[in-house]
């Protein structure tokens, strides 16, 4: 059974850094491509960022380029998604995301940025 379970949200300042993380289990994770989505209070759930099975490639929304990046350790079964430069609208509900073996989704880890 597919399990995502993010990690390392929190209350920051704005301009302030969080890296995130998601722990996979289930399926082979160093043969699947990964995605963070992120869904802001009230908002629909918008793409983040994305990386091929072996982090050769990358790809970011338009709202966070330069400031997060994503990378994995197929070693430890690990996705992160480090961001700097927070802002108040990084304010989100951060999920990961694999489509190996179906669709599957985390429960979240929350992020805060305050003005």
């Amino acid at each position: 059974q597919v399990h995502l379970v993010e990690s390392g949200g929190g209350l920051v300042q704005f301009g302030g850094s969080l890296r995130l993380s998601c722990s996979a289990s289930g399926f082979h994770f160093m043969s699947s491509g990964m995605r963070w989505y992120r869904q802001p209070p009230g908002k629909e759930r918008e793409f983040v960022a994305e990386i091929t099975a072996d982090a050769s490639r990358t790809a970011y929304g338009d709202s966070v380029k330069g400031r997060f990046t994503i990378s994995r350790d197929n070693g430890r079964n690990t996705l992160y998604l480090q961001m700097n430069g927070l802002k108040p609208e990084d304010t989100a509900m951060y999920y990961c995301y694999t489509n190996a073996v179906g669709d599957h989704w985390g429960r979240g880890t929350t992020v805060t940025v305050s003005s």
